[in-house]
């Protein structure tokens, strides 16, 4: 009776330990996808609207970039030569709002063409006027998401 008693706890305890690698394993898997999910917010955003332009890594080497008169920007780049370019920076310090601006259309950005037709069309312009159908009175904040989404991956692809 004692063995077979010694038997069922070693069994339970044995049970027990299966459901906690299991949980473990789990969570560790939950945990690295969240990660990864992390660190790709805007990465669908920034495939739709640079990389033909500005290529895979941000280096402005993308597929059209040797048919355009002048050579996209290293976006890598921005935080590093940021202080040169706006002296109200601290040298390394990301421009989130020049970059954003610059989406957005507030800074003129000539190689993008005419702010009236950039390349990007009218994915980046909050024009309330011109909400498609579903999103009357929201489309400023779709709009105002997608640059927000793409300034962050920029921003997460500095050159350290």
């Amino acid at each position: 009776m004692l063995n077979s008693r010694l038997q069922s706890e070693s069994a339970t305890n044995k049970l027990i330990l299966t459901g906690l690698a299991f949980s473990l394993a789990l969570a560790l898997i939950v945990s690295v996808e969240a990660k990864a999910e992390e660190e790709t917010i805007g990465a669908d955003e920034y495939r739709m609207s640079c990389l033909s332009c500005h290529g895979v890594g941000g280096k402005g080497d993308g597929p059209v970039a040797k048919y355009l008169n002048v050579k996209p920007a290293d976006l890598t780049k921005l935080s590093k030569n940021s202080h040169s370019q706006y002296p109200d920076l601290k040298p390394g310090e990301f421009p989130f709002l020049k970059v954003y601006q610059m989406i957005d259309g507030r800074t003129d950005l000539t190689v993008h063409g005419d702010r009236a037709m950039p390349i990007w069309g009218d994915r980046y312009k909050a024009d309330e006027g011109k909400s498609p159908a579903g999103y009357e009175g929201e489309y400023e904040k779709v709009v105002r998401g997608r640059i927000l989404e793409l300034v962050y991956y920029i921003q997460s692809i500095q050159e350290k």
